[in-house]
């Protein structure tokens, strides 16, 4: 959180990705923080996937990813 807020504050677009199980402790920071990054989640648990497996979460998260950099509308909205 405070690695994305910092690229932001240098007009670097950051986004941050973690597993489902820190959606709850991310808002509570970035409000602490007084920052809304943008956040995209991946399936819990992560520690003892195989590699094919992370590979996976990478390529099913790269969109939103991508979207998300370049600040472009969700379609879903």
């Amino acid at each position: 959180m405070h690695d994305i807020a910092d690229l932001e504050s240098r007009q670097i677009p950051g986004v941050g990705v973690a597993s489902s199980e820190f959606v709850e402790a991310a808002a509570l920071q970035s409000r602490a923080l007084g920052f809304d990054p943008a956040m995209v989640f991946v399936p819990h648990p992560i520690q003892d996937r195989t590699d094919a497996e992370m590979r996976t979460l990478a390529d099913n998260a790269l969109g939103e990813i991508l979207r998300l950099l370049r600040a472009e509308p969700n379609p879903a909205d």
